[in-house]
């Protein structure tokens, strides 16, 4: 058997060594950064329910952030579902490293902005309400001037972004169609609250669950519900009540008996009906998308959207994945909302 030389020996395993380091020393990709932020909200200092007006909010920045201080940049901003938060969604999106992929893989670097909406009923449905406070103006115009001052942005509509998942899809294509002049593309994710969750005429015994509800006299026994706090949630966003304390809502039933007025007015902040009247402005929208998967079961809603969209002769994109509500999230994120924006961005 034949030795090796010494020095051969130390010179071979000398560049083995060096090969290694070279390796483990060069990254897959830049990365970038996720700071935490407080955020006070003007529009949110009055709201009946006593919520903090000062909100958490999260804001990625891409790799070339810190060495580009001339460059500015697209934002997206990305609103969560019921029960979560501005930590717990940064987290399921994989945030940073899903979105350092994104860019990596060709999507334009932009700043992605998540806002607290948690509040102890599970959260705001991004409307505006006197009980929860005006979410829709806190988001497009507390949040959006806080974050184009104190950071290097696009400071127009064509280069500013919203998307959401269930409660946050709901609320961007809701603020999307109300303030075009603010958000010049939107993307939703498995929406919630597309129809009316109670029709105006209800089949006989549809709001008994409400009638039962009646028992529940205090925003922390409705938070003890977990997602059986959502009606509340509705009602405190859509039929808030100044002068029903402690609570400053009014459900669908009272004593029993069915609220029209409650009624309609849930119904009129469904996303469908909506639709009828802000036809100019979403067309006026650079542009439109949303996805739900093939086992959610928002999946005949979202099929109504498509629908009523290309009966007004409303550009959109629609897509389907194999999944049920929440499945794929951070995947559909990276390579098809982040991709999305990166074109239509500017």
């Amino acid at each position: 058997m034949s030795r090796i030389p010494p020095m051969a020996a130390l010179i071979a395993m000398g560049l083995k060594c060096v090969f290694s380091v070279v390796l483990a020393a060069e990254p897959a990709h830049a990365a970038g950064t996720v700071e935490k932020i407080t955020v006070h909200g003007a529009s949110l200092e009055h709201a009946l329910a006593g919520y903090s007006p000062d909100r958490e909010v999260y804001v990625y920045l891409p790799p070339s952030y810190p060495s580009s201080p001339a460059r500015r940049y697209p934002v997206v901003y990305s609103l969560h579902g019921f029960g979560g938060s501005a930590e717990s969604w940064v987290q399921r999106l994989g945030a940073p490293e899903t979105i350092d992929r994104a860019i990596a893989e060709g999507a334009h670097e932009m700043i992605v902005v998540v806002p607290d909406g948690r509040t102890p009923m599970g959260g705001v449905m991004f409307s505006s309400s006197a009980t929860t406070g005006d979410w829709e103006t806190f988001i497009a115009h507390d949040l959006v001037a806080y974050i184009d001052t104190h950071y290097r942005t696009l400071a127009s509509r064509e280069s500013r972004g919203l998307t959401g998942f269930s409660m946050g899809g709901y609320g961007a294509l809701r603020i999307a169609m109300k303030l075009p002049d603010v958000f010049g593309s939107v993307y939703a994710m498995s929406s919630c609250c597309l129809p009316p969750q109670i029709t105006p005429l209800p089949a006989p015994g549809a709001l008994d669950g409400f009638a039962s509800m009646e028992r529940i006299k205090t925003l922390e026994q409705a938070g003890a519900l977990g997602f059986g706090a959502v009606p509340f949630a509705m009602a405190a966003a859509w039929s808030p009540n100044p002068t029903n304390p402690p609570m400053y809502l009014d459900l669908p039933v009272k004593d029993g008996t069915p609220q029209a007025d409650v009624i309609a007015a849930w119904a009129a902040n469904a996303v469908l009906p909506m639709v009828h009247q802000y036809v100019p402005a979403l067309r006026s929208l650079n542009a439109i998308a949303f996805d739900v998967g093939t086992q959610d079961g928002l999946r005949a809603d979202h099929d109504k959207l498509h629908r009523l969209l290309d009966a007004y002769g409303i550009k959109h994109q629609y897509e389907t994945y194999q999944g049920g509500h929440g499945d794929q999230v951070a995947v559909r994120f990276e390579q098809h909302v982040l991709p999305f924006f990166s074109r239509h961005l500017r």
